[in-house]
């Protein structure tokens, strides 16, 4: 099966690596073009995980016109609505529609319980993983509904949005938050014909979770934790005998909730989690 989005233009940030650009690649594979936008800086308050650069975001718009397709970029932080607002009304622009959002920029961070975070903590968290998310959504649904054919919205939530974790209480408070924002964006949007779910990833290999302060909090017992070290540890998280999954993964869900696989599919928050959720 090819081209499940064939001629259909998706709305993706966080693009410019990991999960993002995992799901601009796997979209245009399948026949979408791309407005992919990221921050391609360092965001104060995830200074533990490398920041993504504007070179990341020129090798997800090299990855998708080798494809064949088409691509707008635009550097763009996701607190920024009228820069959000900007960059997808010139993809449009210049691309011809709008069919996909996909909200999927965030970042994460932990460490300390939720009574010791610091309110910068707090606020970029939430800034950036859930009113990001809302922007997002905000600045590309007037072209879903002047286009009057509907449309897919997928926001990026966690396991961490269905379950709690200790010493992320900002992060999951911002994900169980995406989780009631696509139900109410369910409700509102669905005599629209546009549907809206969210993905809720376990682990994934990316930069967000391959990084030095992600193995210090899984073993903590260990100065330099290698990769290797938190493996053992990673996978007592999940029913699977794994620790994580690969970028793909996700966007194989993504795929489908964008295509019309999924036409009658709304308000369903979308486990790939090697079973986490059912520990």
């Amino acid at each position: 099966m090819t081209g499940r989005v064939e001629g259909k233009v998706a709305f993706i940030t966080g693009a410019a690596r990991g999960q993002g650009r995992s799901h601009a690649v796997r979209l245009a594979q399948e026949g979408a073009d791309i407005i992919a936008v990221d921050v391609c800086k360092p965001v104060s308050g995830s200074d533990v995980i490398p920041a993504s650069t504007p070179a990341d975001l020129a090798e997800t718009a090299d990855l998708i016109k080798g494809l064949g397709r088409r691509v707008v970029t635009a550097e763009v932080d996701v607190r920024d609505f009228d820069a959000l607002q900007a960059a997808v009304d010139g993809g449009v622009e210049q691309l011809g529609r709008l069919d996909i959002i996909v909200a999927n920029a965030g970042i994460g961070n932990g460490g300390a319980t939720l009574d010791k975070t610091s309110e910068q903590d707090w606020d970029t968290m939430i800034g950036i993983n859930l009113s990001g998310v809302w922007k997002t959504v905000k600045a590309g649904v007037p072209h879903l509904l002047s286009g009057g054919s509907g449309g897919s919205i997928v926001l990026t939530s966690s396991v961490g949005g269905l379950k709690a974790y200790p010493n992320t209480g900002h992060y999951i408070a911002a994900k169980h938050g995406v989780i009631g924002m696509m139900r109410s964006f369910a409700v509102e949007l669905g005599e629209h014909s546009i549907r809206v779910n969210a993905v809720c990833p376990t682990n994934v290999n990316t930069p967000m979770f391959m990084n030095e302060g992600t193995m210090k909090l899984f073993r903590p017992d260990l100065k330099n934790p290698t990769k290797e070290d938190f493996a053992p540890v990673a996978q007592f998280m999940h029913v699977l005998p794994i620790g994580w999954v690969e970028p793909v993964d996700i966007s194989n869900a993504v795929l489908f909730l964008a295509s019309d696989e999924s036409r009658y599919i709304t308000g369903l928050p979308v486990t790939i989690d090697a079973g986490s959720t059912l520990k």
